[in-house]
């Protein structure tokens, strides 16, 4: 990091969303709503599906690893954010920006081959459903989230490492709201190349194979599903599926627009506002696309209030 012409950066600078002090104040109270329905919401789901004896299915155990990766995915952005949103110094420590960018990327490609993993359950209940219980072991489940989270450790762990390796010089001002590797990038002073392929490579793999897994596996269901003669049939086979779909429809939809292309002044500004979708509103909507889709998740929710309410009376 450090050289005859370059100082050794201890702290970034992050600009946010706006310089603009009322917008900053009405930005707080969203963000900190949003994020308090959000860890609300996610744990409420986790707390659920421990609890409920009728939740105990390889689908609901992926769902909770979900909520998990979204609580962890939110707190790694938000707390710092809104700090930011009510301070004049919105300064972030060299160790702190390391860390931010490190679990950003962990936590992304985590929860992209969750969601591959959410398909490939659908996939086994609906076209295999006998073989169900037996191909969706517990230890198969273990290893569905197990691989997600050790590749998305070891992948942004060397993306952290590719890009801190890098030498800034000038501005330390870093045109976004949390550590993101394209404005970074954009600030180095030293030679890029190795580190943009790298993230090219990266982005592109994760994204493609897990959406390959995910297509692949709703080709399969689909014709399943067309198999099926009743309409009501057809029906309730689709619907265990149409949460899944919302999510993963969401989180991709806004993940190709961000990291697929070249970083610019444009796309970074542009990257700011599609990075509210995924970074926000996506771990929000989560719980509640899940919930409010499925009759299983209602049932449970309506029988953990039926609980709370009699024990409160007989107190």
């Amino acid at each position: 990091m450090s050289s005859p012409n370059h100082t050794v950066v201890m702290e970034f600078i992050l600009l946010g969303l706006t310089d603009d002090p009322v917008l900053e104040k009405i930005l707080f109270g969203v963000f900190l709503l949003i994020y308090l329905i959000t860890l609300a919401g996610n744990l409420g789901m986790i707390l659920l599906i421990r609890t409920n004896p009728h939740l105990q299915m390889p689908m609901y155990f992926l769902l909770s690893h979900l909520s998990f990766v979204d609580v962890c995915y939110s707190s790694n952005i938000t707390p710092n954010m809104l700090c930011n949103f009510l301070s004049d110094q919105k300064i972030i420590s060299y160790a702190g920006c390391f860390t931010q960018c490190l679990l950003f990327i962990a936590l992304v490609i985590t929860e992209l081959y969750i969601l591959a993993s959410m398909a490939l359950d659908r996939y086994v209940a609906i076209c295999s459903p006998l073989h169900y219980s037996t191909r969706m072991s517990k230890n198969i489940c273990i290893s569905l989230v197990t691989v997600p989270y050790t590749c998305g450790f070891l992948n942004g762990l060397s993306q952290a490492l590719l890009t801190f390796h890098l030498s800034f010089c000038g501005s330390l001002e870093i045109n976004h709201f949390y550590c993101a590797d394209p404005p970074l990038i954009m600030l180095a002073c030293s030679d890029t190349y190795v580190k943009k392929m790298a993230m090219f490579a990266v982005a592109g793999f994760t994204l493609l194979s897990s959406l390959f897994i995910i297509l692949l596996s709703y080709l399969f269901i689909i014709a399943a599903i067309l198999r099926i003669h009743s309409a009501e049939g057809r029906h309730k086979a689709f619907s265990t599926c149409g949460s899944h779909l919302a999510t993963v429809t969401l989180f991709y939809g806004t993940l190709f627009c961000m990291y697929v292309r070249p970083p610019s002044e444009k796309s970074v500004e542009e990257s700011k506002i599609i990075a509210v979708f995924y970074t926000f509103l996506s771990p929000m909507l989560n719980p509640l696309i899940y919930s409010l889709r499925n009759k299983h998740v209602i049932h449970a929710m309506q029988q953990m209030i039926k609980r709370n309410l009699f024990h409160r009376i007989a107190v």
